[in-house]
């Protein structure tokens, strides 16, 4: 059948078969609009796999039958898949809008993180090591010189470079690592 090339002839053929696919939907559905829409789907799979179709080999009836009845079983296996979503959801608190706000505000304290973390990797060598034992090893000032190998003097004025380019950043992630400073 040549209904996905010839205009004409699908017209005739939708023509020819669409009451009697709308009867076997409706028999099969309670929701108007649901068969309206399932009628439509099956004559758009008619489109799909009219290739398929081979003449007195049955009737065009039959083929268009097997489409529907395949359409419309889809669509009672989609029903019952979201069903099954709506008994497993059942009884479990959705999020509100409390819960859209905490998200959001962890979604932001993530990006601020990100690029505390961004900042502190483009600190010099040497500022980034103060600053790592200092905030994030919780050394004193005086240690990390020691394990650095430097003067205390060296350290304090390392760190306090590493804190002013990660102002720049201002963000609570660079305030909390100032604040363990």
């Amino acid at each position: 059948m040549r209904l996905n090339d010839d205009p004409a002839a699908f017209e005739a053929f939708y023509r020819r078969h669409v009451d009697a696919v709308m009867r076997f939907v409706v028999r099969r559905v309670s929701d108007p609009h649901l068969a309206a829409d399932l009628t439509a789907d099956i004559f758009l799979a008619v489109l799909d796999s009219a290739h398929t179709y081979v003449p007195g080999r049955g009737s065009e009836l039959a083929w268009l039958y097997g489409i529907a009845r395949n359409v419309v079983s889809a669509q009672y296996r989609k029903a019952a898949r979201e069903a099954r979503a709506t008994v497993r959801v059942a009884g479990r608190r959705l999020m509100d809008d409390d819960d859209l706000v905490r998200m959001e505000e962890r979604i932001d304290a993530e990006r601020r993180m990100r690029n505390a973390l961004e900042a502190l990797a483009g600190l010099p060598e040497g500022e980034r090591a103060v600053l790592e034992l200092v905030a994030i090893d919780q050394l004193t000032v005086s240690e990390a010189a020691k394990a650095l190998g430097i003067r205390q003097v060296t350290a304090r004025v390392r760190l306090h470079r590493a804190r002013r380019a990660l102002e720049s950043v201002a963000s609570p992630s660079a305030v909390y690592l100032e604040g363990r400073i």
